[in-house]
C-alpha cells in the first residue's frame, strides 16, 4: 500500500511528471550521443577534445536556457529553438555515425517530449 506523504512546512516538494523524466532521458542520451560521436568519428588527438567538450557544451547550455531553474530566462519560443539546435545536432551527429534511423527515432520522441512539455508549460 501507498504511505500517504507528510507535508512539512517550508518544504516545497516538486511535481515531477512522466515527461520530466523522459526530457531527462532525451538529455542523458543527447550528452552520450555527443561524447560517442566526438570519441568515434574523430581522429586521434581530436576525439578526446570533441569527445569531452560537445557534452560539455551542451550541458552548459542546458544549465544556462533548459533547465528547470535556468541561469537566463528565455522567451518560451527563444528556449524552444535553443532546445531544437541541441536535438538537430543529435540528429545529425547519428547521420554522421551512419546511423540515420536512430537518429531520426531520437528527433521523434525528443521534439514529442518538448513540445507536450512546452504546452504544459505555456498553459
Amino acid at each position: 500500500m501507498p504511505e500517504e506523504t507528510v507535508s512539512v512546512p517550508g518544504v516545497e516538494r516538486p511535481n515531477i511528471a512522466a515527461i520530466d523524466v523522459i526530457r531527462a532521458i532525451v538529455l542523458v542520451v543527447a550528452i552520450g550521443t555527443f561524447a560517442l560521436w566526438g570519441l568515434a568519428t574523430w581522429p586521434l588527438p581530436w576525439n578526446l577534445v570533441i569527445g569531452i567538450g560537445a557534452p560539455v557544451v551542451v550541458l552548459l547550455v542546458w544549465a544556462l536556457f533548459l533547465s528547470p531553474r535556468p541561469v537566463l530566462r528565455l522567451h518560451p519560443f527563444l528556449r524552444a529553438a535553443v532546445e531544437l539546435l541541441v536535438y538537430v545536432g543529435v540528429t545529425i551527429a547519428w547521420w554522421l555515425m551512419e546511423q540515420p534511423l536512430i537518429g531520426l527515432a531520437f528527433a521523434v520522441v525528443a521534439v514529442g517530449a518538448g513540445v507536450v512539455s512546452g504546452r504544459r508549460a505555456l498553459a
